[in-house]
């Protein structure tokens, strides 16, 4: 839209003044009134015979149905009558109603989109303030008769750049055509995410990695339609595109790196979110994937956050790619006085009664070594759920492993060493 363009919108409050009380005006207010009741009837019905509205392309809330439905479904009636008995008298009251209902209709769908993006925050009641003011503001001047006087004003601001003029005018327009883009362009990749790429009988991250590629699109289609509207030429990208190679090639290469690496990490599926992983000193459940980081959590809850670069390039240890059973090792010393095979008898069934161990493969009690103070032996088996860590399983076969060898008398030994005293013989009693 030009200042031109809003030469035409004229002021709506001084002929709807003058015909105040006419015969004329009395026709359009029950032309209104008879199209908003048929309107609502209508969405009622519809509503109605839909039924679950978990079948419509887009999910709709009882509020949505009364405040954007309805609005959406006055508009075209209104559009017809304002034609059809513009051929017969003056319609000042269908002029004030068609853009009330389309700054109405753009409100509601703007919070309709932002609410479907975001999440209930301060954020987004501050967003939604900010439309509304913006909204009711142009219609307050279109109403006025001075949105053309304010358009033209703005539009004297600006300054040349090589060809193009950029004026004040041009600038908002752009950014609020830019952002509006946007915000549909991930409104639109949402609901390619949750309707076509959710039903998709993928696994989560080739699920997680077409999600994140349409959004990029989305948003890089938004950005290439916005610019042509306010009249930027999108062949001026090109500079910038050459600037950001050169970025890219100095001081963004990492960046660049990750970005590359993390939608590596989402097609590859070598990691997998809940996967237990080690990456050099961390270790723990993979919670996240982004395009440029990799998020681990460890049991004590500490987040450790990856950049994607190290995640393909370093060795990772994976205890959960191709089968979650994991062996676990558990040392315990006894005496060489001890008998071996009844330790055997009674350490095997302490670990198969625990809930975590598998029952196949089925628990062992390896002899490791011979020790400088005792025999060291390993409890060996499996468990199914890596994610939950090994700490607490650890420390409850402990507790009875040492509660058996005191009930049945096993010596676990002490650190011992043996001397020889020299010339113990010559020396007096």
């Amino acid at each position: 839209m030009t200042p031109n363009d809003t030469e035409n919108f004229n002021n709506l409050i001084a002929p709807l003044l003058a015909s105040l009380g006419n015969t004329a005006m009395l026709i359009e207010l029950a032309a209104l009134i008879g199209i908003g009741i048929l309107s609502w009837f209508a969405v009622h019905r519809l509503k109605r015979r839909l039924g679950d509205t978990d079948t419509l392309p887009i999910p709709l809330a009882d509020s949505d149905w009364s405040r954007l439905v309805l609005p959406l479904g006055l508009l075209a009636p209104v559009l017809i009558g304002r034609a059809v008995l513009a051929h017969w008298q003056s319609v000042h009251l269908f002029n004030l109603a068609v853009p009330l209902l389309l700054s109405f209709l753009a409100i509601q769908g703007c919070f309709y989109v932002l609410r479907a993006i975001l999440k209930p925050s301060r954020v987004l009641q501050t967003v939604e303030r900010m439309v509304s003011w913006l909204v009711w503001g142009v219609f307050a001047l279109h109403l006025t008769g001075y949105l053309g006087d304010v358009a033209a004003t703005l539009h004297g601001i600006g300054f040349h750049v090589g060809k193009q003029y950029l004026s004040l005018y041009t600038v908002l327009v752009g950014l609020l055509s830019l952002a509006a883009t946007l915000v549909l362009a991930l409104w639109l990749a949402r609901t390619v995410e949750q309707r076509v790429i959710g039903a998709m009988p993928v696994t989560g991250n080739i699920r997680l990695a077409l999600s994140k590629l349409a959004r990029t699109v989305f948003v890089v289609l938004a950005v290439l339609v916005a610019l042509p509207m306010v009249g930027i030429d999108i062949t001026v990208l090109s500079v910038f595109g050459g600037a950001l190679g050169v970025g890219l090639g100095l001081g963004l290469q990492k960046v660049a790196a990750n970005y590359v690496s993390g939608f590596t990490l989402l097609l590859d599926q070598s990691i997998r979110i809940g996967d237990m992983i080690q990456v050099n000193e961390h270790y723990g459940e993979v919670k996240e994937i982004a395009t440029r980081y990799t998020v681990i959590r460890n049991r004590t809850g500490i987040e450790s956050v990856i950049p994607n670069e190290i995640m393909v390039t370093s060795p990772v240890i994976n205890r959960s790619l191709s089968d979650r059973n994991n062996q676990v090792r558990l040392p315990v010393q006894v005496a060489y006085r001890t008998d071996l095979d009844r330790v055997r008898e009674l350490l095997t069934p302490v670990v198969a009664d625990h809930p975590r161990v598998l029952p196949e493969p089925a628990p062992q009690v390896r002899l490791a070594r011979f020790g400088e103070n005792g025999i060291d032996l390993e409890l060996v088996f499996w468990i199914a759920d890596p994610e939950l860590g090994e700490g607490r399983l650890r420390s409850e076969l402990n507790w009875a492993v040492w509660d058996t060898f005191k009930r049945e008398g096993i010596e676990i030994p002490y650190p011992q060493r043996v001397v020889h005293m020299a010339n113990a013989k010559s020396q007096p009693d």
